[in-house]
């Protein structure tokens, strides 16, 4: 499994608790029982290999990470989604741009350009073009907002 496809698993497992409410450690460990994963194999190609250690480890901090900082991503997307509600965005696109905020400040290991990147790739392909830019211009305002050192260090 490639990480892009574990961020798209992310983004799934994120999307999942917006209807589920169960906590995060429980989205992530059943939703990659051996049985429910292989099940989900035939629908998704992301679920057609399973994660690695590492990938897992990846999974569990951003989608925990996500759900302890979800106030605060949410505020950052209603900052910079001018004349939009949060509440307006589609629960995907909302839960894309939670990730893609979240691995920006706080997982070292993601270029901040990877994680806009995967994030319009992610919208493009689930909500369409027009999704894809829409999040690009938000996510592009986000990063111009950091302080320099920390953009740079995100780079």
């Amino acid at each position: 499994m490639t990480r892009g496809n574990a961020r798209e698993l992310a983004v799934h497992l994120i999307y999942s608790r917006e209807f589920t409410g169960e906590e995060p450690e429980q989205v992530v460990s059943a939703r990659l029982e051996k049985a429910y994963y292989d099940r989900l194999g035939a629908e998704n190609e992301i679920y057609a290999e399973r994660p690695s250690k590492a990938q897992i480890r990846y999974l569990d901090t951003v989608v925990t990470g996500v759900a302890n900082r979800e106030e605060e991503l949410n505020s950052q997307i209603s900052k910079f989604s001018i004349g939009w509600q949060v509440s307006r965005i589609s629960r995907l696109t909302r839960c894309i741009l939670q990730l893609a905020i979240f691995e920006i400040l706080y997982v070292e290991d993601v270029p901040t350009g990877v994680a806009v990147a995967e994030a319009v790739r992610l919208a493009k392909k689930y909500d369409g073009d027009d999704t894809g830019s829409f999040v690009n211009g938000i996510l592009g305002s986000f990063v111009r907002s950091l302080p320099a050192s920390e953009a740079e260090e995100t780079v």
